[in-house]
């Protein structure tokens, strides 16, 4: 049968992940693609597996055997085995001038008729200063927990 993505590793690249499929101390992830890489080694002494062998000997989507195929004759082995780190960029909520702002206020005396800053009252208290034009409590958690500085 032939495959849009014919998988034919040498014999250092077979060494490779059979070392690491022996070793088993690699990322799970990593395992199993070594181990389909194996399983679909087209090769001079490779087995020749079809998609859906492998799938149902390793448990996994035969669509994953597709892409880990793929993706060996697109990018390599060093790419296929490696975790690709998330491409998208989070644009920040607070800039750094807006950041010290808020920990200020929360290094300051809680306001009148309760014992400290709450989550939420920060969050209004940015909006009511017109720090910010809106702001959940949840950024104003994730910016302080980001900070060393102790608001008690």
């Amino acid at each position: 049968m032939a495959y849009p993505y014919r998988v034919e590793l040498t014999e250092e690249q077979r060494a490779e992940l059979r070392g690491l499929v022996g070793g088993g101390t690699a990322p799970a992830r990593a395992l199993t693609r070594a181990r389909v890489l194996l399983k679909a080694d087209h090769g001079e002494g490779g087995p020749g597996w079809s998609d859906a062998a492998i799938a149902g000997a390793l448990d996994v989507n035969p669509s994953t055997v597709l892409r880990v195929r793929r993706q060996f004759v697109r990018e390599g082995l060093p790419a296929t085995l490696a975790r690709k780190r998330p491409d998208r960029v989070y644009e920040r909520a607070l800039d750094g001038e807006q950041e010290a702002k808020l920990i200020a206020l929360a290094c300051s005396e809680a306001p009148e008729g309760t014992a400290r800053w709450s989550l939420r009252l920060l969050a209004d208290e940015l909006v009511r200063l017109e720090v910010v034009e809106a702001i959940s409590h949840e950024t104003v958690r994730q910016t302080l927990k980001k900070t060393s500085s102790s608001r008690g």
